[in-house]
């Protein structure tokens, strides 16, 4: 029988479901809960309650190989890994017997009746069987009780007992033989040393509803459990086995988020009361106000669908989800369903509903999955194929890049100038210069006499601010490209190779009573580094936090974000006081404040903007577009005068009306992608090209992001041109998501760390390896890109940590904590420890 379908799968993808089998036994015993074995090669299941049946799976219309030993109800079958034997157990409550499938077939052939090794007797119930990759030693899973069994001694070797509830699954270590792991209905797992009979690690309550399946990955050195009430969780499998969580995945929710994506356009009111009146199919889902329950029956991997480019390079984390009445590819990494296939859009397929899953992938993106009914005696095996392919789900044609891959367009909003006002050379030749003479009385102005330190000359020696000339303009160009050569000659490359700040080498206190840290940001060269605080001031140290900080104070508002200019000469900051001010370094007082009438609520973010040419801000539902003159010529006894000047260039408004959050764009080059984050928990991404929202990621964490933070890299460090397309997001109780520009889709979440109230943010290191962030655990974390677990947890804060900053120039680390103190840490070669 076979029977093609076409499933829910995003982008029109078609997977191909082929039934292969199908047998309805007269048996009234039920096979629903029972464990079902199948490899790439072989399927077996119970026929008729204690005898075996094994189908070849490329031969259905072959004789199948039938197995008798049993007395009692078979209720666990599990291939061996190794060919050579190739083995199978079974297990019933009066014997488990380890099956040699080749003599099997020998003596079938023979006429004689194929017999197996009894190993095992009067164990119990036997919920779950597995064996050991030497095809050595057996778990059996056995009420509350696990026994490992030698299949060449045929004796008990350990009974292993710990669990409150009866033990579901059990699985030994790939790499590690002495190692097992154990899920329970008590909701927990243990990791347990068979050398020893000790538990190593046990695990908190994870779950309202028992643990049911398990997988080790050896590739990825993880553990993945699945219960009943449709949670998955992944777990680190590091050398001492203390596991780490790396992600939790609620099934139900991930699903009506892909569902939401898929449907598109919203429903309208009318159609919502009618498909209440009438329910039906809507991506095999009743739409009733009944929650089906998604109980993960089996964990399988899955290497047959490469997402997109990102999932190629880092060659993906995905397995195959059996519950009830689906089968998922879920990406662990990214927490995200990637393909869903009900089984009730597939009406020629024999069973609708499962009880119990084998799943086995084949070849050519081929998997085997054999299911049985839990309302009959029944069993069907089915061939899915999922065709390999490049996951685009983006609406525009071509591919976005931080990097531009055009030229400017002639209407772009980044062509804009700023026109200065000239004053006319002819009025001045016009009025006609008179000298005193005998006749003329000369009328001295008085002139303020003032002994300020500042003030060394009556001014009239000075050149006017407004007289530029062209010589002068091409001297400071010069003077700045010859400055970045100097910085570039003085400082090496950065040091990708060294080892990763985790030393606390030196700290200072920010203020005397306890103020938040709001904001951190290096300069470009890493010699300094500016702190926005909480009491409306910021502070400017030495890289090394040592000294006192220059002081820069005006705001009526907590500071909200703090950007260098790319020469390193001015810095802006935003505030809650609906302000932005430019500082000029040495300088305690602002060249420039944009605020009053211009922006009607606090001001989010302002940075400098293509290579400083705009100044870049965000209040309430809009990007605010400047064009900036700064000028620090004043005079002391107009010094409020402000002779700098900006020009509103465009103003750039969130599709959804929705207030903004936060922003992030690179400066250290023409870049046209601007990200902003909304408080209805999206992120749009804006071409400033073409002056509008290009693209955008509806939902992206369950609550509003507050934090966004791209991979800019550095002068010290060169990436390749693709890493530039990662950015971070943060979102109070939702963790750290990895994203990809070129396809908006989430690669990897890191759920390490604690983050449930506060604006925690995180960084990029220059290399572009590690990821930063604070925690509410009064720890900063350091993750690896590549891995979802954490390298390290940096400890030795007073309170939670807010914000965190890499140096460009070399690795170090600072980080800015609730009560105002500021930590550099560096790594442990040759570090000075406190």
């Amino acid at each position: 029988m076979a029977d093609d379908g076409d499933s829910c799968l995003e982008d029109e993808q078609v997977a191909i479901v082929t039934e292969k089998l199908a047998l309805i036994m007269t048996s009234p015993t039920p096979v629903s809960h029972v464990q079902l074995a199948c490899c790439s090669s072989h399927c077996a299941f119970p026929w008729q309650g204690n005898e075996l049946r094994v189908y070849i799976n490329n031969d259905f219309g072959a004789k199948p190989l039938k197995l008798i030993g049993h007395h009692e109800n078979i209720s666990a079958l599990a291939f061996g890994t190794r060919q050579d034997p190739f083995l199978l157990c079974s297990a019933s409550n009066d014997y488990v017997i380890v099956w040699d499938i080749e003599r099997c077939y020998r003596r079938d052939i023979e006429g004689l009746t194929a017999s197996g090794v009894v190993i095992g007797t009067c164990l119990g119930r036997v919920q779950h069987l597995s064996l050991c990759s030497e095809n050595e030693k057996v778990a059996v899973c056995s009420g509350v009780k696990t026994y490992i069994l030698h299949m060449q001694k045929k004796e008990l070797i350990i009974s292993l007992s710990g669990h409150l509830g009866a033990v579901t699954a059990a699985e030994f270590c790939p790499w590690t033989g002495h190692i097992l792991v154990t899920t329970s209905e008590d909701r927990t797992f243990k990791v347990w040393d068979l050398r020893t009979e000790e538990t190593l690690y046990q695990s908190a309550v994870l779950s309202a509803s028992p643990l049911l399946s398990l997988f080790i990955s050896a590739e990825k050195r993880q553990l993945v459990t699945g219960s009943a009430n449709g949670q998955v969780w992944a777990f680190s499998l590091p050398d001492d086995f203390r596991c780490r969580m790396v992600t939790r995945v609620d099934l139900q929710k991930v699903e009506q988020r892909r569902l939401k994506h898929v449907e598109g356009s919203p429903v309208n009111e009318p159609e919502r009361q009618l498909q209440c009146l009438f329910p039906g199919s809507v991506h095999g889902e009743q739409a009733d106000t009944v929650e089906i329950s998604r109980p993960i029956l089996r964990i399988s991997p899955c290497s047959v669908l490469p997402s997109s480019v990102h999932d190629q390079e880092r060659g993906g984390n995905f397995y195959w989800i059996g519950s009830s009445d689906s089968l998922y590819v879920l990406d662990i990494d990214a927490a995200e369903l990637r393909t869903t296939l009900y089984l009730k859009d597939y009406p020629n397929l024999t069973i609708s509903m499962a009880g119990s899953w084998a799943i086995h992938e084949g070849d050519k993106g081929k998997t085997l999955c054999l299911m049985s009914s839990p309302f009959e005696s029944a069993i069907a095996l089915f061939e899915v194929q999922v065709p390999e392919y490049s996951f685009s789900p983006c609406p525009w044609e071509e591919i976005l890049s931080v990097i531009p891959s055009g030229p400017l367009l002639p209407e772009s909003p980044l062509n804009a100038v700023l026109v200065k006002k000239e004053v006319s050379k002819v009025s001045k030749v016009s009025k006609p210069i008179q000298k005193p003479g005998p006749d003329v009385k000369v009328a001295l102005k008085d002139r303020p006499v003032t002994f300020h330190q500042r003030v060394k000359s009556s001014g009239y020696t000075t050149r006017p601010w407004n007289c530029t000339s062209k010589a002068s303009s091409q001297k400071k160009n010069t003077a700045l490209i010859k400055t970045r050569k100097k910085i570039r000659g003085i400082f090496p490359e950065y040091a990708e190779d060294s080892g990763v700040p985790t030393v606390l080498c030196n700290q200072a206190s920010t203020a005397e009573r306890p103020i938040p840290v709001c904001c951190l940001q290096y300069s470009g060269d890493g010699k300094q580094i500016l702190c926005g605080l909480g009491n409306a001031s910021a502070l400017l140290y030495k890289s090394t936090l040592t000294g006192t900080p220059a002081v820069y104070t005006g705001h009526d508002g907590p500071i909200n974000s703090v950007d260098w200019s790319f020469n390193r000469q001015w810095v802006v900051t935003s505030s809650e006081d609906r302000t932005a001010r430019v500082w000029p370094i040495g300088n305690a007082e602002p060249t420039l404040i944009m605020g009053g009438e211009k922006f009607s609520k606090p001001v989010k973010s302002a940075q400098f903007y293509y290579l400083d040419k705009f100044l870049l801000l965000s209040s309430g539902n809009a990007l605010h577009l400047y064009l900036y003159h700064l000028d620090m010529a004043r005079d002391d006894i107009k010094r409020y005068h402000q002779k700098s000047l900006c020009k509103l260039v465009g103003k750039f408004k969130m599709s959804s009306g929705t207030d903004i959050t936060c922003t992030s764009a690179i400066n250290q080059l023409y870049s046209y992608i601007v990200l902003a984050a909304g408080v209805d928990r999206s992120v749009e991404v804006f071409d400033m090209n073409v002056g509008h929202i290009c693209a955008d990621i509806p939902d992206a964490h369950t609550r509003a992001v507050h934090h966004i933070s791209q991979n800019q890299g550095s002068m010290f460090s060169s990436q390749a041109h693709d890493l530039y397309s990662l950015f971070l997001t943060s979102a109070a109780t939702d963790g750290l998501k990895l994203w990809d520009l070129r396809t908006l889709r989430c690669v990897r979440r890191y759920e390490g760390h604690t983050n449930r109230c506060h604006p925690c943010s995180s960084t990029f290191s220059p290399c572009g390896r590690y990821i930063a962030t604070g925690s509410e655990d009064n720890c900063a974390y350091i993750y690896d890109v590549r891995s979802c677990t954490y390298l390290h947890k940096l400890q030795r804060h007073s309170d939670t940590v807010l914000t965190v900053a890499f140096n460009p120039a070399k690795p170090e680390l600072v980080m800015g904590t609730l009560d105002g103190k500021l930590q550099l840490f560096r790594p442990s070669d040759g570090a000075a420890v406190l």
